[in-house]
């Protein structure tokens, strides 16, 4: 039983981990990489798609990225919707393909991204601990219906603490190699 609850834990938290890594995959660096817009939602045909499922992405330079729509009809959704995400670029279109200049990042701008990435570590971190608190719940509602002793109890209590840990340090190396993939000049 305990150990049910502690696979469930841990299966939980990598997936908190991994929606982390995903989120932090699309805050702008200085480089391109497609992960910037791949999930931009773009209005089609009046319902919000991410834009992999309607365009292929290259990077033909280091601070470029090339958006071809499978529909050339859809340039000016997709247009609208980089122009209003958070990302601060302007595309540029030639009827074909959408393309998307990154200018380099002011040390003040880095420096809002790194507040950005601490802020979504710490929305990991909270996470883990709320799944942390979740098992600890349950494993005490066991102990109370006398599924699982008082030791059993303890044990499954310091497993889940230590997984906890592992986790929020995984979260921690996660933001920390952000962070210095940001302030990188």
């Amino acid at each position: 039983m305990i150990k049910d609850a502690l696979k469930d834990a841990t299966i939980r938290m990598r997936s908190s981990l991994q929606s982390l890594q995903d989120d932090l995959a699309g805050i702008r660096t200085g480089r391109a990489t497609p992960a910037l817009v791949e999930r931009l939602s773009v209005e089609y045909y009046g319902a919000p798609t991410p834009l992999q499922q309607l365009a292929t992405f290259s990077v033909p330079e280091p601070r470029q990225i090339l958006i071809k729509p499978f529909d050339p009809s859809t340039i000016k959704e997709i247009e609208k919707a980089i122009q209003v995400s958070d990302l601060g670029l302007t595309p540029s279109n030639d009827g074909k393909v959408i393309r998307l200049t990154l200018p380099p990042l002011t040390q003040e701008r880095r420096e809002e991204l790194v507040r950005v990435v601490n802020a979504r570590v710490e929305e990991g971190r909270v996470a883990v601990r709320n799944i942390r608190r979740d098992v600890i719940k349950d494993l005490r509602e066991f102990e109370d219906e006398k599924l699982i002793s008082e030791d059993d109890l303890k044990r499954g209590e310091d497993d889940i603490q230590k997984l906890t840990d592992e986790y929020i340090e995984k979260m921690n190396q996660v933001g920390v190699e952000k962070e210095e993939e940001i302030l990188e000049v």
